[in-house]
């Protein structure tokens, strides 16, 4: 049978050589199952990760990213780019868990983050990939999309007007008062003061599917709850 996923790796990094002709669900049972075992191998390391083969677009970077997370205890700290110093890169990257790739995502983050003339909250326009962690003090809304492996965290309420994938942590500082709203709501886990809740088994697996949906998450009696953003909710809604 071919071999249509190649992994190799170093003391930082891990390389995964993709078939460019193989099926994409093929591709993902495979990278499953060479991960599930070799789960003991690879430890709780933490390692950058980097493609060949195969030209992923950045949802099917986070979608190997989050199977290989799934099936052993491996932290992927970022996806890089092709680099003709690559070892060098895969250090850098472990060494500052992430926060500095070849794109040096800290810097963009920074960039990308604009505060409200009022000062009461944040504005960040564009993409968080794996790796990525975005901390504010305020509320924040995201442009953009919070993707598997990144993290949000706000001592007040977050807004993503985009896909919520990653995690995100709201009222971090013991606001049991702040929300959670994406227009595609499907995290790996929201956390409000507290209290942590995790994306059901079905959504997870892809069983149940969905039409998008502008979706609330809100804590209520010791419990985080995730419900449709309608008029009756907005009505509810206690901004912090």
């Amino acid at each position: 049978m071919k071999n249509i996923v190649k992994i190799t790796g170093s003391k930082s990094g891990i390389i995964l050589k993709l078939d460019p002709e193989a099926e994409w669900e093929q591709i993902k049972k495979e990278v499953a199952e060479k991960f599930q075992s070799t789960a003991d191998f690879w430890g709780d390391a933490q390692k950058a990760i980097a493609f060949q083969g195969r030209e992923l677009n950045d949802d099917q970077q986070d979608e190997i990213v989050k199977i290989i997370q799934e099936n052993c205890r491996l932290r992927i700290v970022c996806v890089l780019d092709e680099d003709p110093d690559r070892e060098a890169a895969f250090a850098q990257a472990v060494k500052t868990g992430g926060r500095n790739s070849k794109a040096e995502a800290a810097d963009q983050t920074a960039a990308n983050l604009m505060q409200t003339d009022n000062g009461t909250g944040f504005f960040f326009k564009g993409n968080l990939r794996s790796g990525q962690v975005l901390d504010v003090e305020t509320s924040i809304i995201i442009l953009g999309d919070v993707n598997n492996g990144a993290k949000v965290i706000s001592k007040g309420n977050v807004i993503i007007l985009g896909a919520l994938k990653g995690n995100v942590f709201a009222g971090s500082a013991g606001n049991v008062d702040a929300f959670v709203i994406a227009l595609d709501m499907k995290p790996v886990q929201i956390r409000i003061a507290d209290t942590i809740a995790r994306s059901p088994d079905e959504d997870k697996k892809g069983r149940g599917k969905k039409e998008k949906e502008t979706r609330i998450a809100f804590w209520e009696d010791g419990n985080i709850y995730i419900e449709p953003l309608d008029k009756d909710v907005m009505s509810d809604i206690r901004l912090s």
